[in-house]
């Protein structure tokens, strides 16, 4: 997205995007139990701008690749997504009540406002739910359609966030299960620490959704989803085997929901088995506008904090924390980077609001109008998130720059 006075960009490699995609499916496949499944499907998770991706590239590459089920984190990202006429390969649109409009399935994945219900219904999109009030709004905005909407109903088993508790959920079921216009299409949940192997909180919260997802049967609905498995929980295991089992003792099928790691990141597990399959999607660049030398004893930047000690090159590039680079890659800081020519080019002094010194002596040829990556190869969103005491999915939502 172009946005004022951008100067960088940004590059999205299909080929790895794809790649990341096939290697969560294969983990989500089961071929000893897949005869006994009614399905396991992937949903691709796109919001926040598809993690800084740009989500309508994002959602026409899955789209492509046969992927029928985008996660959205609100209605408005839902619309937009919509409005790209997305279709996936090799599918059909469903007709009978209750079915989607649409053969591209948009799930809402963090609630709604009195406003959205009217637009989600408009636009064929899946909604979150947990309140009985979510519940009646949606109703009347379905019947109002004359369509009757799927809707997929979330248990919180521990994340304290969102999702209907325990104590609430016969009544929200109950709800759902006498509903004429809103259909319990799924049930999910999200997993606090699904990175940690073997989590005693994992466990507990495992043990509270299958509670849940009971009620919600015996209530009168018969979910033909459930949910639980992000990223890590994939890249875990563990949670997936549990999944299957659930799905199998309840006629349903699993959905599994990467978000980070189809742009090639995942929080480090103890098992490990997807992460080591993942490359980074995004490479973000720019242009040197400016070189020149610097002297012992001059020094650098805002507050002077780096100082020559001996005769430097700089190269001067047109970022700086409003485009995402954070002030904390400051030398003496965070000690961050950038790639020119394939060698590391540290920074020097403060980042500032939209300039970032670095050091380029001994790397011949960098010139005004040099390419410079900021990230990509030799310079990771984990690097960065390192020198930010943060992680890779705040700096990829954090980049503004153009995409080409």
């Amino acid at each position: 997205m172009d946005n004022g006075w951008v100067k960088s960009w940004i590059e999205i490699s299909e080929k790895r995007l794809l790649e990341n995609l096939h290697a969560v499916q294969a983990l989500a496949r089961d071929e000893e139990h897949t005869a006994s499944l009614k399905s396991t499907e992937t949903l691709g998770v796109i919001k926040a701008n598809a993690y800084g991706h740009d989500a309508i590239k994002v959602a026409r590459i899955l789209a492509k690749a046969g992927l029928r089920w985008l996660g959205v984190a609100d209605v408005q990202e839902g619309v937009r997504v919509r409005k790209a006429g997305l279709r996936p390969m090799h599918s059909e649109s469903g007709s009978a009540a209750g079915s989607p409009r649409h053969p591209m399935r948009i799930l809402v994945m963090c609630g709604l406002e009195p406003e959205d219900y009217e637009l989600l219904v408009e636009h064929d999109l899946t909604p979150v739910v947990w309140t009985v009030v979510h519940v009646e709004m949606l109703e009347r905005a379905a019947a109002a359609s004359g369509n009757v909407v799927p809707a997929h109903l979330e248990i919180d088993s521990g994340m304290c966030r969102q999702g209907v508790d325990l104590a609430a959920v016969a009544e929200v079921a109950r709800r759902l299960a006498n509903s004429r216009w809103v259909r319990c299409e799924g049930v999910l949940s999200h997993l606090a620490s699904a990175e940690v192997s073997g989590s005693e909180q994992t466990r507990r919260q495992q043990e509270r959704f299958a509670q849940a997802l009971q009620v919600v049967v015996r209530e009168g609905n018969q979910p033909a989803w459930l949910h639980l498995a992000a990223s890590s929980a994939v890249d875990e295991g563990g949670t997936l085997a549990w999944m299957r089992t659930l799905a199998r003792s309840h006629g349903a099928g699993v959905l599994v929901r990467p978000g980070i790691a189809l742009y090639g990141y995942c929080i480090p597990t103890a098992t490990g088995v997807l992460r080591p399959l993942l490359q980074p999607v995004l490479t973000w660049k720019t242009r040197v506008i400016g070189v020149r030398p610097l002297d012992p004893g001059e020094s650098v930047g805002y507050g002077g904090t780096f100082t020559a000690k001996s005769q430097m090159r700089l190269a001067l590039l047109p970022v700086g924390y409003s485009d995402g680079f954070r002030r904390a890659a400051s030398s003496g800081v965070g000690h961050g980077w950038v790639m020119i020519q394939g060698r590391r080019a540290a920074v020097v002094g403060r980042v500032s609001m939209n300039l970032t010194t670095v050091d380029v002596t001994g790397i011949e040829g960098v010139e005004v109008g040099s390419e410079v990556v900021l990230l990509g190869p030799g310079v990771t969103a984990d690097d960065h998130a390192q020198w930010s005491g943060t992680i890779s999915y705040e700096i990829l939502c954090g980049i503004r720059a153009r995409q080409r």
